[in-house]
């Protein structure tokens, strides 16, 4: 994969304070801002995990911002998504809880390996 091409997607807060984990990964090498929490900055998508309280969001919101998120990667198929395991950190959810909201995901998504019995084959008939 070309860095140039390479989005690293991380678990953010809507805050966008991105000082701890793959956030400050994102921010440090990636270019996502400080205080935009929500989509892409630099070569970073931001999908949060934690509330404007650094609470960790429901399960139903992050699904919300995942989708928002998996749209975009079927929208730009000449970008590579490193996808890293959002909300299984400081948000405190197993793989299993996040995992399967990136069963559509495109492939141009390339995600954790504990993640890859969830995704659904977009290729195959039936």
């Amino acid at each position: 994969m070309e860095k140039e091409n390479t989005i690293f997607v991380f678990g953010s807060n809507e805050m966008g304070k991105h000082g701890l984990g793959a956030a400050l990964w994102a921010r440090k090498y990636y270019g996502a801002r400080y205080g935009v929490g929500i989509g892409r900055t630099g070569n970073a998508y931001a999908i949060p995990t934690k509330g404007m309280e650094m609470e960790s969001l429901p399960l139903a919101q992050i699904q919300s911002y995942v989708n928002c998120f998996l749209r975009y990667a079927d929208e730009h198929p000449e970008l590579s998504f490193m996808v890293t395991r959002i909300g299984c950190g400081l948000a405190g959810y197993k793989d299993e809880q996040i995992g399967p909201m990136f069963q559509t995901a495109p492939d141009n998504c390339h995600l954790p390996s504990a993640w890859q019995k969830y995704k659904i084959d977009n290729n195959k008939n039936g």
